[in-house]
């Protein structure tokens, strides 16, 4: 009997219907062993020699797993294909006195019976760099996390925490938020034509670009109104036509960033439910008839390569299902990150053939819109361009020259199964020819002013992280719950906004540990990891640069130079019911609430309610902003639970001009309009712009 090791239960239940009788397939639930809680668990001064120990709660599991090794003629470990599933089979290979000469790793990249199969009849030997690599990064981050941490608790409060790359990811929401505080937006102004061609009386518009053929801004509303006056009388003659032809190239297939930030634009997933959700489809789903199956490759990847055979199956789906008009003359080849491991692959479909309505039945509804993303992004990167035709107008009034750009999508290409979150709209210009005059209809000008860099949302978030080098794919999901959950930022409208001891942290880490929050640095560490997973870095090396060379001082250093930092609560009006303290300000989990000063002996609490300035049209009551048991934001009426009104979008002070239900602010596509509320009631008309429109 030969005895394998898995992680998880859905996994081995999986693998085991892929094997022979001769294989029992058991699962270790996770990690087994690890650094203690409690301690650092790192001999500093013995070569960073880490303490191992059995993690509470998995004794059990690590007993059943040491007497059935014992029975076995042969073990195979088979974690994930990757640096922590290497550390895992390394811990439970000593623990079971599993010969480490002879090949028991076995490895693959989907669980379908072909790939099962074939890799446990080529088993290899334990990589000791990946182990190394993962033991560096273990050991580092303890370092970080357990040696700051604590000088937080005393210099600050209980409760915070430090981390190697959580601190990073801190500062770049700290910096980004002074950069919006320290903004000064500066006024300017755009100015278009309303046109018509004569002859089809086709209307369009061409906005104000060059005076005697230089680029031409417009700061104020006077330099405007004299551009205004210099041209409403001028004849409007089309100077100059080019049509072109231009492609748009299909995307990558996903790799573990990239499907989190699209999962997070385009399905409003949060990082660790992407991922979850991924795991499940990863380590199989029955799909009928008792037939479990992995539906898609590893989900921790950050190479974009695509296997011959998954490229292969893929040009014959569309070339039966689209046509061959569809099909490039050879596979499309994508370029992965500097630094990807070429050796996984993209995460995509297990099976091509397995379109998602074969198997909607048999998923969960959150599943089936993951897989239906992830089916259709890896079709879509095999297939042609999509083609627009672009036309560009010059027209000529006076001095003045505006210009009309239009695109028409000629062939759909890959866009016919996938686009983009922000895919662009046609824009139809009528038949025209040079030294034909147009009719001015109106002139619209309009003010704007330049804005600030927005706010991190998760999407954004992790494709920084992942531009800078700061992490790995793996770690983002959770980075960003660590620095909710510490309340170092809090989400606001999807996007974070750092806290006060979020300011605070990341000002102690600049000031006394400049290194370890240094993006550069950073990002040059991980690069070491990857290093010491190639063979190219010795990991006792890269420990002992970090901790001997600076590490250590800066940590005595700081534990003298930091004095207690005091954070004044902001006091609001309203009083405590319960001891008559006054509230105070504090942010948690789902945002801003008032809380008794008095905590732990008074525990009493007060949401703080967002008026929207609408009326509730039940009560009378004042429609706020609420959050739903999973965070949700909804709005509601004040007087809940006497009046349960509620919605799902921002409620707008105008009535329906149809039926006088509440009308509500909904996005379509780029653009946000205003909708009836009720569900019987199909009327919707665009947002109010401020425009000053001026007749010629």
């Amino acid at each position: 009997m030969n005895l394998v090791i898995v992680e998880s239960p859905t996994k081995a239940r999986t693998i085991k219907k892929f094997l022979s009788k001769n294989y029992k397939v058991l699962a270790s639930q996770g990690h087994l062993i690890d650094l203690p809680r409690s301690k650092l668990g790192v001999d500093v001064d013995n070569d960073f020699t880490a303490k191992y120990i059995t993690i509470r709660g998995k004794g059990k599991i690590l007993k059943e797993l040491k007497e059935a090794a014992k029975k076995a003629d042969r073990v195979y470990l088979a974690a994930d294909p990757d640096r922590e599933g290497e550390a895992i089979c390394w811990h439970i290979s000593r623990a079971l006195n599993v010969n480490q000469d002879k090949p028991c790793r076995v490895e693959f990249n989907e669980i379908t019976k072909t790939k099962v199969k074939e890799a446990f009849k080529n088993p290899r030997l334990i990589d000791y760099n990946r182990v190394n690599a993962q033991q560096a990064r273990r050991i580092l981050d303890r370092l970080v996390g357990y040696s700051i941490s604590p000088l937080l608790w005393r210099k600050i409060r209980g409760g915070l925490s430090a981390g190697r790359v959580q601190s990073v990811a801190v500062r770049l929401i700290c910096d980004r938020e002074e950069e919006i505080s320290n903004f000064n937006p500066e006024e300017y102004w755009s100015l278009n034509a309303h046109l018509q061609e004569g002859g089809s009386k086709s209307q369009f518009m061409a906005a104000l670009d060059r005076y005697n053929n230089k680029k031409i801004g417009l700061k104020n509303k006077s330099e405007t109104e004299q551009v205004i006056n210099a041209v409403k009388n001028e004849k409007y003659i089309i100077d100059k036509i080019n049509r072109t032809t231009r492609k748009k190239r299909p995307f990558a297939p996903f790799i573990t960033s990239s499907l989190q930030q699209e999962a997070s634009s385009k399905l409003g997933f949060t990082g660790r439910k992407t991922m979850s959700i991924a795991q499940q489809l990863y380590e199989g789903i029955d799909i009928g008839s008792g037939e479990t199956v992995g539906l898609i490759t590893y989900i921790r990847t950050d190479s974009t390569r695509i296997s011959p055979e998954a490229q292969t199956e893929a040009q014959s789906l569309i070339s039966d299902k689209f046509g061959a008009e569809y099909l490039p003359e050879k596979p499309p080849v994508y370029k992965s990150g500097k630094g990807a491991q070429e050796a996984h692959e993209t995460i995509r479909p297990t099976s091509i053939k397995r379109e998602p309505a074969s198997i909607k039945k048999y998923l969960s509804r959150d599943q089936n819109r993951l897989y239906t993303l992830i089916w259709n992004r890896l079709v879509a990167s095999q297939m042609n361009p999509a083609l627009y035709d672009q036309v560009r107008v010059n027209i000529n009034a006076g001095d003045y020259t505006f210009k009309a750009t239009g695109s028409t999508l000629r062939f759909p290409g890959f866009m016919v199964i996938y686009k983009a979150a922000d895919a662009e709209e046609e824009t139809i210009l009528p038949d025209m020819e040079e030294g034909g005059e147009l009719d001015l209809l109106e002139l619209l000008p309009e003010q704007h002013f330049t804005k600030p860099p927005p706010r991190f949302n998760e999407a954004s978030l992790i494709k920084t992280l992942e531009e800078k080098g700061i992490g790995r794919p793996s770690t983002y999901s959770p980075i960003i719950e660590t620095i909710q959950h510490r309340g170092y930022v809090i989400k606001e409208n999807k996007a974070f906004v750092p806290n006060e001891i979020g300011f605070v942290v990341v000002e102690l880490m600049i000031n006394y540990f400049p290194e370890v929050i240094d993006i550069d640095f950073t990002a040059k560490l991980e690069q070491q990891l990857d290093e010491i997973e190639e063979g190219k870095q010795d990991h006792l090396k890269v420990l002992k640069d970090f901790y001997d060379g600076f590490f250590k001082e800066r940590l005595v250093e700081a534990d003298k130079k930091i004095e207690k930092v005091e954070i004044t609560p902001e006091v609001s009006n309203e009083t405590c019911p319960n001891c008559g303290e006054q509230l105070i300000y504090k942010h948690g989990r789902f945002g801003l609430f008032l809380a008794c000063p008095a905590f732990p002996e008074c525990k009493h609490t007060k949401k703080v309610l967002k008026e929207t300035g609408v009326t509730c049209p039940k009560d009378g009551g004042m429609i706020v902003e609420r959050r739903s048991r999973k965070g949700r934001v909804f709005f509601g009426c004040s007087n809940y639970p006497d009046c349960e009104f509620s919605l799902w979008n921002m409620p707008l002070p105008e009535k329906c001009p149809r039926c006088d239900a509440l009308m509500t602010e909904v996005r379509k596509g780029k653009a946000k309009v205003a909708r009836c509320s009720d569900k019987n009631c199909d009327y919707e008309q665009e947002l109010k712009k401020q425009e000053l429109a001026i007749q010629s």
